[in-house]
């Protein structure tokens, strides 16, 4: 059976095929699962869709059907929010999708407290179930919007993976993104920095004196994000992760 499946994804186009049957045969609870199960990774459906989760920074981040799927090279913007925060402080994710980040540095960092917030009300729900686990907060809104008034200029770690595909360029990105995805979490606008100037422009409201900013973006866009967090404030440092190609602009509150 597996090695039927293994060929079935293979001419489907599964790069890693045989680690993929092995998952999704861990996962079926029947034999009909399964084979609904191969039929939607075959058309296309997300892996982390299918399996209904993801692994995150060692962590298993529930993904309900088209939520955003956390990518492994974000795993360097929790990386740098661990290495800037303390137990205690407090953390918000804008653009939070599954509440993958929050919840990865929440699993690093006992003790803090989290708040996540999104736009799209599947995420949200996903998120809920996600971050109230861990006691964190979930608001549906848009960017600081929703945020209590209690936290301006308490926030010590402001993480936002923002989209920023230009909206052209959504054309070019993989099936499973452009189909499965919701538009709004990868449409960054015309130069795909629309969100990141929003986000950087109310950012020292929120922010506590030596807080920082975090957001991904790619090498190409990267001089521009560090003109927008200057624009705004913030003195900003550029950070890159050659194996997973992850570039990460830090934006400092003085």
């Amino acid at each position: 059976m597996k090695k039927s499946i293994i060929k079935k994804l293979l001419t489907a186009g599964c790069v890693f095929a045989e680690e993929e049957a092995q998952l999704l045969i861990s996962e079926a609870q029947t034999l009909e699962n399964l084979s609904n199960m191969v039929n939607l990774r075959i058309i296309g459906t997300p892996l982390e869709h299918v399996l209904g989760w993801a692994k995150f920074c060692g962590v298993r981040i529930a993904v309900d059907p088209g939520v955003f799927v956390p990518r492994r090279r974000t795993e360097f913007l929790v990386q740098n929010a661990v290495a800037f925060s303390f137990p205690g402080a407090i953390v918000v994710d804008l653009c939070c999708g599954t509440g993958a980040v929050g919840i990865a540095i929440a699993k690093a960092l006992r003790g803090i407290e989290l708040y996540a917030v999104d736009i799209d009300p599947a995420a949200v729900r996903c998120a809920l179930r996600n971050v109230t686990s861990l006691n964190g907060f979930v608001y549906e809104g848009d960017l600081f919007e929703p945020l209590p008034s209690k936290l301006r200029g308490k926030v010590n770690i402001l993480v936002a993976n923002a989209p920023y595909v230009p909206t052209e360029a959504i054309k070019l990105l993989p099936q499973d993104a452009r189909l499965h995805e919701p538009k709004e979490a990868l449409d960054g606008g015309d130069d795909g920095l629309d969100i990141q100037r929003r986000v950087a422009e109310e950012a020292s409201f929120w922010l506590a004196s030596g807080g920082h900013l975090l957001v991904e973006t790619s090498q190409m866009q990267a001089p521009q994000t560090l003109e927008i967090f200057t624009q705004y404030g913030l003195i900003p440092q550029l950070t890159y992760h050659d194996e997973l190609d992850a570039t990460i602009v830090i934006g400092t509150k003085l």
